[in-house]
């Protein structure tokens, strides 16, 4: 377990996890494959969401799915691309809707470690893939993992907002505790459903419940 390069919070917390048997099995298929073929982000991004958030400083918990699959565009944060990278059709609706929605007009990057270093838990539920090949790692692990990174969170800390775009990031989310924080939904800021995303108001709401409960809101310019 002590070469997992992870924050330690997050590796303290998660460390039943690391001993268990699939967790061998997926790290060496993980390896194998950075070692023989294409594979985002890079194998030093992997665990990036975890490393800018510590388990402490977490106040919100983005739930993506997979990792962007273009070239230079994945970087370990869900939703997130490198700087100087055009923003997805995902991204720049969920730009729009903060504008739309707090009046401030978000930084033109698409590099989102601004706000997961403010405590954004930007979590993909796969945490890598195949070049242009979406969802190629889906269903080796990945999610097992992350379902154990939300449970953790829900049995260590309380008042976390929850934003849960799409059926896909909704049933990940089924095991928070709603009384105790604050879960957002709606549909995918993909364009195939922005129309489910756009209007529902969840940064201002988002803020609004960090602050009511003492906690620094974000800054999601």
């Amino acid at each position: 377990m002590n070469n997992i390069k992870i924050d330690p919070t997050w590796k303290k917390a998660l460390e039943p996890e690391f001993l268990k048997s699939y967790w061998a099995e997926l790290t060496a298929n993980i390896r194998g494959q950075y070692q023989t073929k294409q594979v985002y982000p890079p194998a030093v991004n992997i665990f990036k969401a975890f490393d800018l958030c510590p388990l402490d400083s977490v106040k919100v918990v983005i739930v993506g799915q997979d990792p962007y699959h273009g070239a230079g565009q994945a970087n370990g944060l869900s939703f997130s691309v490198n700087n100087n990278i055009p923003l997805p059709p995902s991204l720049k609706n969920i730009f729009s809707e903060i504008q739309n929605d707090l009046q401030v007009k978000p930084l033109p990057s698409g590099d989102l470690s601004r706000w997961a270093k403010q405590g954004v838990l930007m979590l993909n539920s796969v945490l890598t893939v195949l070049v242009n090949k979406p969802a190629s790692h889906a269903g080796i692990g990945w999610e097992q993992f992350t379902d154990s990174v939300i449970r953790t969170l829900n049995n260590k800390r309380t008042h976390i907002v929850y934003l849960l775009w799409g059926k896909y990031a909704q049933s990940k989310g089924e095991v928070i505790s709603r009384d105790q924080n604050l879960v957002l939904t709606s549909g995918h800021p993909s364009p195939y459903s922005a129309s489910l995303f756009v209007g529902k108001h969840h940064f201002s709401k988002c803020n609004q419940y960090l602050l009511a409960h003492g906690i620094t809101p974000i800054d999601w310019r």
